[in-house]
Order: C-alpha cells, then sequence, then structure tokens
C-alpha cells in the first residue's frame, strides 16, 4: 500500500557514487518497513506485503556481488508468499529491478530504467492508476543530476503523490541516502535519513525536514563560504553577545551550526551570516 522510488546517482559535490528511497503511504511509519541502503552495495523497497526481512537478505546478496536482478531472483525463489510482494531494487553498478506480485491490489505496477549517471526502480500498490508511477518517472529524467540525490528522489515522490498516489490517502512518507563519508563529520555514510510516522501532509513535512536537514547536517561547499574579515568577525561577536552567549563559536554550538561555520573562524556560512543579519 506504498508507492517508492529506488536510485543510484553520482553526487555532484564530490563525485562519488550515492544511493537512496524514496517512500511514501497511507501507512503508520513507512520509513521503519520499506528502505533499506549500504554505501557501496545498493538500495532495495520492500512493500505491498513487505517482507521486511527482503531488506538485509538483498544487501547481503549485493554485497556478494549480486546484480540487482539476480538479488531479486533469489529473494522471490526463496518466499512461498512472493505473488503479494513488490520490491524495488538498485545494485552497486547502477542495474536497477522491480517485481510487482500478481496478487498484489490494484493498482499496482512498477518501471525501471537508467540515465546517464545511475537507474532507478519505482513501484507502487493500491495506487489511483499507472498516472501515478509515470509522473514519478517523469519527474525523476527531468530532475537535474547536478542536484543532489535526495532532492530528486522527493521531487519524484512529490509529483507522484500529486498525480494520486495511495489511493486511500496520506499518513507517512520517508527518505533514506547513503554515499561514503556523507554522514555527520564524515563519519557514516548516511547523507539523509528522514522520517514522517504520521502527518496529513507527509511529503510537505519531509520537504520541510529536507531543507532543515540540508542546513544543520550538511557541511558548506566551498561556494557558500565566506571570508571572516575582522569587520565581520566584530560584527559576529557583537551578535552573539547581544544573544548571551560568552562568544561567536560558543553561539554556533548552542544554534547546533558547527558544520557551517570553521573551527578557527575562518569562514562562515553565506546562510548562517544571513540568519544573523536578518532583523527579528
Amino acid at each position: 500500500m506504498t508507492f517508492s522510488i529506488v536510485a543510484r546517482a553520482v553526487d555532484p559535490g564530490t563525485g562519488q557514487p550515492t544511493w537512496g528511497v524514496a517512500v511514501a503511504s497511507k501507512f503508520l511509519a513507512v520509513g521503519s518497513a520499506v528502505p533499506a541502503a549500504v554505501a557501496g552495495v545498493g538500495a532495495i523497497a520492500t512493500q505491498a506485503e513487505a517482507n521486511v526481512a527482503y531488506k538485509g537478505l538483498a544487501l547481503a546478496h549485493l554485497d556478494e556481488g549480486a546484480t540487482a536482478s539476480v538479488a531479486l531472483e533469489r529473494l522471490l525463489e526463496e518466499d512461498e508468499r512472493r505473488d503479494h510482494r513488490q520490491v524495488g531494487i538498485v545494485d552497486v553498478d547502477g542495474n536497477a529491478a522491480s517485481h510487482t506480485g500478481p496478487s498484489c491490489y490494484d493498482w499496482a505496477g512498477g518501471r525501471t530504467g537508467s540515465t546517464g549517471d545511475g537507474a532507478y526502480a519505482i513501484q507502487g500498490n493500491i495506487l489511483t492508476g499507472p498516472e501515478v508511477v509515470e509522473a514519478m518517472e517523469a519527474a525523476w529524467l527531468a530532475s537535474s543530476p547536478e542536484q543532489p540525490l535526495q532532492h530528486r528522489l522527493l521531487a519524484a515522490l512529490a509529483a507522484g503523490d500529486e498525480a494520486g498516489g495511495d489511493s486511500r490517502g496520506r499518513q507517512s512518507a520517508a527518505l533514506l541516502v547513503v554515499r561514503e563519508e556523507a554522514g555527520y563529520g564524515g563519519n557514516d555514510d548516511i547523507a539523509a535519513d528522514l522520517r514522517v510516522d504520521d502527518n496529513p501532509a507527509p511529503i510537505t513535512e519531509l520537504k520541510r525536514l529536507l531543507d532543515l536537514s540540508d542546513l544543520y547536517l550538511t557541511a558548506s561547499t566551498e561556494a557558500e563560504k565566506v571570508p571572516v574579515t575582522p569587520q565581520i568577525e566584530a560584527e559576529l561577536e557583537t551578535y552573539a553577545a547581544a544573544q548571551g552567549a560568552s562568544g561567536f563559536l560558543a553561539w554556533v554550538a548552542t544554534e547546533n551550526y558547527e558544520m557551517r561555520v570553521a573551527e578557527d573562524l575562518s569562514w562562515i556560512d553565506q546562510r548562517i551570516l544571513d540568519i544573523i543579519r536578518t532583523p527579528k
């Protein structure tokens, strides 16, 4: 009772391969059941009568060198309920596979394809019609490779929702994107891991959370860094004092902006500077 997109792309900032899943459903906490991904391995969405064991099994098959289609075959041949399952998989090299069992509730179906920087698998069941996956595919193909994968996935998910989405309504959505050294401080592979578990407009809320994730949990690009001159430093320290902080870097720590300001205060992200300069 879900629609999802699983994809591989190349991160425009680092040039590194990236894998991810975006999913929405009239189901509580869909992000707890459907998506799984590991950098350097691949990604999977398991849905319909979801077999959550597929997540670990598929990633293990992929890690052992199986392609997306071979991993999918192995999952299905071992499962007596395969006719009730729906699965999308993308492997390390950008091959995609999707399965919709004949016993999935209408409308159910999926599409796979490849692009210059990767591949995608789109699938859904109990949808308003095929226009949902068609809209998702069109949005994915229209998205720019210069955008981070999480934004491209969310745009495709939103397009499916706008085309009708889950015929029963809306409740939850999730986004999971992985890339080597992508996480907080570069110490894990999580580029984005966001869930809206129970909300009447889950995709709208997911968009809001992604904007916050970009601000708080991603590092500034070189283009976003503003050199801190003595004049700017004086401005920053005056602002921090007005907020009751012992210094500007202390204010940065309380506001969780560590990834947007240099430890030695040699630069500051333009967005943080804009926040400081915007009258309240």
